[in-house]
């Protein structure tokens, strides 16, 4: 299982007004656990007046750009995107996991194949990675980009954005909508809504060449777009989702649980594998997450975002049944083969034995 390692920060560039794109380096014994995956994410550690926070960034990086980057936009309220654009600086260091998450096809030198991606945002980040090496290696391939900001100095990698364009001329269109600066063409102008999808897949995107789309944003804007996407023929398997959480951390909005959750009451033995090493702890029902419990009894588990979004926490059942309150990162066939996001799970039988190792 990942553990927190240490990396230097060796150049902070501001990207935007709130935004800054940090590239960092591994010691040398960790290079080879921070190589990476296009469309991955780190999950970052900092203790703030005492308190451990984590944080999820996507790395915005090529597989060919021989560096570690990701972007970090400013939120309000928000301590380590605070932290990153007033304080942080070249020669600092700060802790990570190696790279994790899921948000990517393989890739395939002889393919030839359309890519879509609508990102709002920060979710450019690691579209931004995943056309990059997409482009890179797979040269006979195409990729659409629709991106959504409020203003246009909102707009994350713009210039690079641009760059790529003239690189990969023919091979990657970009279009920008934006939510508050008029343009010349109507239909860039305002929010992404099945409206304007429809108007899109009508007049600029032929939507039944698409091999792939990936979306990175809000969740209400991701649903939107799955939901006219799959209404115009595209099945599940071919959409990719990464989902922005900007909160803090926490468990999700609570979904309606079963019956038999609601009902559960007394205690539960719970047995936890973590890198090779497994504890055993009692929990009450109560509506505490087996996550929580076993931080509770000082098992250093995997975490990020508690909000059942990032899938840092992913661990499966080896004996027992669990409920899930929110799940927005595992695949059904992830849940099928018995993974869980352990942050929002929540004892059903007296005994659940849980691996993070598997």
């Amino acid at each position: 299982m990942a553990r927190f390692h240490p990396l230097e920060v060796t150049d902070i560039r501001h990207d935007t007004r709130d935004a800054v794109v940090v590239t960092l380096r591994p010691r040398p014994e960790d290079a080879e656990l921070f190589g990476f995956t296009q469309g991955q994410y780190l999950t970052f550690r900092r203790d703030f007046d005492g308190e451990e926070l984590r944080r999820s960034y996507s790395i915005c990086a090529g597989l060919d750009e021989g560096c570690l980057k990701v972007g970090i936009k400013r939120v309000a309220g928000g301590a380590f995107s605070s932290f990153a654009n007033a304080e942080l600086k070249a020669g600092d260091v700060i802790e990570a996991m190696p790279p994790m998450g899921r948000f990517f096809t393989p890739i395939d030198q002889a393919a030839e194949k359309d890519y879509l991606g609508f990102a709002g945002g920060s979710g450019i980040t690691p579209l931004l990675s995943i056309i990059k090496t997409v482009l890179a290696r797979e040269p006979k391939s195409r990729f659409t980009l629709v991106y959504a900001n409020r203003h246009i100095s909102s707009i994350m990698f713009r210039e690079e954005l641009e760059d790529l364009k003239n690189i990969y001329l023919g091979r990657l269109s970009v279009i920008h909508v934006l939510e508050s600066d008029s343009q010349d063409i109507d239909l860039f102008t305002g929010r992404i809504d099945a409206e304007k999808l429809e108007a899109f897949f009508r007049l600029w995107i032929d939507i039944d060449a698409v091999d792939t789309a990936f979306i990175c944003g809000p969740e209400p804007m991701m649903l939107t777009i799955a939901d006219t996407l799959k209404k115009h023929g595209l099945k599940d398997e071919q959409i990719k989702f990464e989902l922005f959480l900007s909160s803090q951390p926490g468990r999700a909005k609570k979904t309606e649980l079963s019956a038999e959750a609601a009902a559960a009451t007394g205690t539960v033995s719970v047995s936890v594998t973590l890198d090779g090493a497994t504890r055993s702890f009692e929990m009450h029902r109560d509506g505490t997450a087996i996550l929580d419990a076993a931080i509770a009894n000082h098992i250093d588990a995997p975490y990020s975002c508690k909000g059942g979004i990032c899938s840092t926490c992913r661990a499966k059942v080896i004996e027992g049944e669990v409920e899930m309150e929110t799940n927005h990162a595992l695949e059904d066939y992830e849940v099928e083969a018995g993974y869980v996001l352990s942050c929002q799970c929540l004892p059903l039988t007296d005994k659940v034995v849980l691996s993070y190792d598997e």
